[in-house]
């Protein structure tokens, strides 16, 4: 498996970090194929010049027989490059492995201030390609904590699971979701739910936890003639 991170890539009149991660998988998906891509919340603090609320991207691929990763990184950045907005300060971070200490800074970045220079050398140190790609190269700091907070499994909102089409909103059966391999937890025990039907809102946005994808959802239900509607919990 390989992990990329994106940070920084967006102003708020274009196209998010989450849409150009999907840009990212369908432009390598002759060669590689998407096991998630997640949304990780950083520190959220005026201090940050973040674009809206300080997130960052992960994606998740496995390759298809034997690839090149150096091939892969420049699609990602040919493709970060098209994308790119002036006034954004994207970030980009590639990685087959993940040492603990990038999953340090990952939380840290989750609590407190970083700067630039940390970013660049965690990843001098450990040998991992991490790259500036306009403006102020900000971006690195969240590209980095991206990938060490997805290795651990227990972070962030899944924007896409696996190579399923983000196309479910409102109601939808339960078993549906469950297809997917997604696990339906009570938010308030982290029991499994027993329901018939999701309300999930504008989009299905589940989590990792624990290594797992898991939706939660309110035990407060109501009814659709028989059937039991529970409602879906948006959460970081």
């Amino acid at each position: 498996m390989i992990l990329i991170g994106l940070d920084d890539t967006d102003t708020l009149d274009s196209p998010g970090t989450n849409q150009l991660a999907k840009a990212i998988v369908r432009a390598l998906a002759d060669h590689w194929t998407c096991i998630r891509i997640v949304r990780h919340q950083l520190l959220f603090d005026p201090r940050v010049p973040y674009t809206s609320k300080n997130g960052s991207a992960s994606i998740a691929l496995q390759p298809k027989g034997s690839v090149s990763t150096e091939t892969l990184k420049q699609r990602c950045e040919s493709v970060m490059r098209d994308w790119y907005q002036v006034g954004s300060d994207p970030g980009l971070c590639v990685s087959d492995h993940v040492p603990a200490a990038v999953t340090e800074f990952g939380r840290k970045c989750c609590r407190q201030l970083v700067h630039q220079a940390e970013a660049f050398a965690i990843a001098a140190t450990h040998d991992l390609f991490l790259k500036g790609l306009g403006g102020t190269n900000g971006g690195v700091i969240g590209a980095l904590a991206a990938i060490g907070l997805a290795a651990t499994g227990d972070n962030g909102r899944v924007v896409l699971h696996g190579e399923w089409p983000d196309d479910l909103s409102g109601i939808v059966p339960a078993e549906k979701i469950r297809q997917r391999g997604i696990d339906i937890l009570d938010e308030p025990t982290g029991c499994t739910a027993d329901a018939d039907l999701i309300d999930v809102g504008k989009h299905l946005r589940p989590n990792r936890r624990a290594g797992r994808t898991v939706l939660f959802v309110r035990s407060e239900s109501s009814e659709c003639g028989t059937e039991r509607i529970l409602k879906a919990v948006r959460m970081v």
